[in-house]
């Protein structure tokens, strides 16, 4: 079994704790759904935001789900012109896939980071 990276995004509404966890909780269902993940075999998961999204650790979100892995909040760099209200994440997870057959997940406004 190989560690696999595996990258996400998406968009709060606003900068408000539930909006952070919601779209936190979506991004990372649809990582372990897409990639057919089992919750046990992710090693950890860093977690960045924009500096506008202050309100809560995303973190909080896989809490909530009860994930007892390794979590980690930053923030992102703040460039200009750059998608607000952005939530990032990267999931290390333990794997037989291939890389090639890695899904990276990207929804509403974050969409447009990877077409």
């Amino acid at each position: 079994m190989q560690i696999r990276g595996i990258r996400g995004a998406t968009t709060a509404r606003q900068n408000a704790k539930e909006d952070i966890v919601e779209a936190t909780k979506e991004l990372l269902l649809e990582v372990v759904k897409r990639n057919q993940l089992k919750v046990e075999d992710i090693a950890s998961i860093i977690f960045t935001t924009t500096l506008d999204l202050n309100a809560e650790f995303p973190a909080a979100a896989a809490r909530e789900l009860g994930w007892k892995t390794a979590l980690l909040c930053t923030h992102e760099m703040n460039v200009p012109e750059s998608l607000s209200h952005c939530i990032r994440v990267l999931l290390h997870v333990n794997s037989e896939k291939k890389q090639s057959e890695i899904q990276h997940v990207y929804l509403h406004g974050a969409a447009n980071l990877r077409r």
